[in-house]
């Protein structure tokens, strides 16, 4: 009786394990209803992004809202899907202000990273992303990256920490 229950125990979390690990699952931490800060001072600001799954649950839906700061009633929408032929997430950025980005998701550890194609200008290979971190069920950071040397080096473009409503 002990071994059948040890059996049991163990296959039980190697499943767990591998929900963890489904891809297909990478971004449903991101589901739900969030406040968004950012910045101190004159660069502060808030807002609000909800996330819901459509489709047959294959697709993120997301409607970001700025409130307080600077870009006050700047609207985002994006949808992410994963690809199973491809074996990748993509994502597809518009908003209010005419602005469009085309992203591929990928995993790097804990992080979970939308980012643009390289784009070369003046020498310079050019990328932008971002990253999902610090993930918990009630929060996580998420920064907005770029780069000009092709990935080598990340600068910090903008920073959100994100809390789950309540």
């Amino acid at each position: 009786m002990k071994t059948i229950f040890t059996i049991l125990l163990i296959a039980s979390a190697l499943s767990a394990n591998a929900q963890d690990n489904d891809i297909t699952k990478a971004f449903d931490f991101w589901v739900g209803e969030w406040d968004a800060k950012w910045g101190k001072g004159e660069t502060a600001g808030s807002g609000t992004n909800t996330i819901t799954k459509k489709l047959d649950d294959k697709v993120i839906n997301e409607d970001f809202k700025i409130l307080e700061g600077t870009n006050a009633g700047f609207l985002g929408n994006s949808v992410s899907v994963y690809n199973p032929r491809t074996k990748q997430w993509h994502q597809a950025w518009v908003d209010n202000q005419g602005g469009f980005i085309n992203l591929v998701g990928e995993i790097d550890g804990n992080k979970k990273i939308f980012k643009t194609l390289p784009v070369e200008k003046d020498g310079k290979i050019a990328i932008q992303r971002m990253v999902f971190y610090d993930i918990t069920p009630d929060s996580f950071t998420w920064n907005w990256e770029g780069t000009q040397d092709g990935g080598k080096t990340w600068n910090l473009l903008w920073q959100i920490n994100y809390t789950r409503k309540k």
